[in-house]
């Protein structure tokens, strides 16, 4: 892992490097007109557009999952209360949490994991077998690309944790792979999957809001508390190692589902800037002891504008070191209604409540609905799936029920033929802000082109449904 890391590491510097040159290399980029410009390679003749894509149905899907800290430990959680999907292969580098997983299985009353495999070559096992379809990793963030590009090159579909990539060039090697062997690429951005943003997705879908013109997202909260959870210190290490948006998809993520990010526009400038590191640096001095960490790269707050190609603006934040509530910030600004989730949970439909029928063209005083309009609104609009199985995913839990919800349409879509929520694009454009932004505020915070993971083909589609 320590080598993997110092790869990456030496990677990002080599780009700061190259950025002078006048050729951007097949990943790199160049400085244009006081740009950053990324390059974007043409499509390889045996690679298809995965807009749209979907497989033939899956009869019973077939689990392996990779990685049984603690997000994978809790997906073997989830996986026996949903049907049509059986977690067949577990893995991770201790043995002793393979036995743990299959303990889990066993206690909520699916049979133990035919497989299982342990040390660092056993996700290569698993992704060998012939009897899997879908790879769950929940591994650290350095190694999320290496093993999603090994299981799809072995014909298998994959669902990553976040963030998918750490580089541009990661976020290609996931496009490319994708394109080329067929198979599914998801990230498994669970906020996507939250009550509110799922219905704020519905409703936005159906015009509710109007245009929208503007989105916020953010991660922030301390994650003091969890520090210590990550095993070999890879998520501190990181953090002290680089600047920028290190955790970006949470907050991206919904955001860019409203707005049709490559489903009818997309995200074409990013500036970012950061500040100095004061508590950061701070909690370094801490755990390591003071001087041993001479300077801690990540800002104390990270924040990220993008304008769009249609002309909406995002607004991205991440601060995981100074004491403050835990929010996401959602919020989406539209010509007829408006929707903010932290701290309180907030709907504006045209110049106020809804009465008549939940039409907003009668409406003249302009105030949140109150919280009866609110919930109401809530119930009308709410994504049909999510009504179904709502108690459940509740009852079984994940952040409150989302990473129920995730995992039940992932398979709900394999076993249909239905093309996922989420596609090898999104998981590209959300974590490619990872390096996007460090290399924004390592140039002077610099405006930075974004790459088109679509290759032109971003207006494709028009937006996001939930119709099956």
């Amino acid at each position: 892992m320590k080598r993997i890391i110092g790869i990456l590491a030496a990677a990002v510097v080599a780009a700061v490097a190259f950025s002078c040159a006048p050729k951007a290399s097949e990943y790199g980029y160049v400085i244009k007109d006081n740009k950053i410009v990324y390059n974007t390679p043409p499509r390889p003749a045996d690679q298809q557009c995965m807009l749209g894509f979907k497989v033939d149905p899956i009869e019973h899907v077939r689990v392996g999952i990779v990685g049984l800290g603690d997000r994978g430990r809790d997906a073997v959680r989830r996986f026996p209360f949903i049907e049509d999907a059986t977690v067949v292969a577990l893995c991770d580098l201790l043995p002793e949490r393979v036995e743990k997983a299959q303990r889990s299985l066993e206690k909520r009353g699916a049979p133990r994991a035919i497989y299982e495999f342990s040390g660092e070559e056993g996700y290569k096992q698993l992704c060998e077998l012939e009897d899997l379809d879908l790879v769950y990793l929940a591994v650290p963030w350095q190694l999320h690309t290496p093993i999603a590009v090994y299981a799809m090159e072995h014909g298998k579909h994959v669902a990553i944790e976040v963030p998918a990539a750490i580089s541009i060039e990661q976020c290609w090697q996931l496009v490319n792979t994708s394109e080329r062997t067929r198979r599914h690429c998801m990230m498994l951005e669970n906020c996507c999957y939250d009550f509110f943003e799922l219905t704020c997705l519905n409703m936005a879908q159906q015009g509710l809001f109007g245009e929208i013109v503007h989105g916020e997202g953010s991660y922030c909260h301390d994650l003091s508390p969890w520090w210590d959870s990550y095993q070999g210190d890879w998520r501190m290490t990181y953090n002290k190692d680089h600047r920028g948006d290190l955790y970006p998809t949470h907050g991206i993520g919904p955001v860019c589902q409203a707005l049709n990010i490559h489903r009818g526009d997309k995200m074409d400038l990013l500036v970012a800037m950061d500040t100095d590191s004061w508590a950061g640096q701070a909690k370094a001095d801490e755990r390591y002891g003071e001087g041993v960490v001479p300077h801690y790269a990540n800002g104390d707050n990270t924040s990220t504008l993008i304008r769009t190609h249609n002309g909406k603006t995002i607004l991205v934040e991440h601060a995981v070191v100074t004491p403050q509530p835990y929010s996401r910030m959602y919020q989406l600004q539209g010509t007829k209604g408006y929707a903010n989730k932290y701290p309180n949970e907030g709907i504006a439909i045209g110049s106020g409540n809804l009465k008549e029928g939940m039409s907003y063209d009668d409406l003249d005083a302009e105030e949140y609905l109150s919280e009866e309009d609110r919930d109401a609104i809530m119930e009308a609009y709410k994504v049909p799936f999510v009504a179904d199985i709502e108690d459940l995913a509740r009852k079984v839990g994940g952040h409150g029920g989302m990473d129920f919800i995730m995992d039940y349409r992932l398979i709900y879509c394999l076993h249909n033929g239905l093309p996922l929520d989420q596609d090898v694009y999104d998981a590209a454009e959300w974590s490619s802000l990872v390096e996007l932004t460090e290399v924004s505020i390592l140039h002077g915070s610099m405006p930075v082109v974004m790459p088109d993971f679509t290759r032109g083909e971003w207006n494709k589609l028009n937006g996001l449904h939930f119709a099956e």
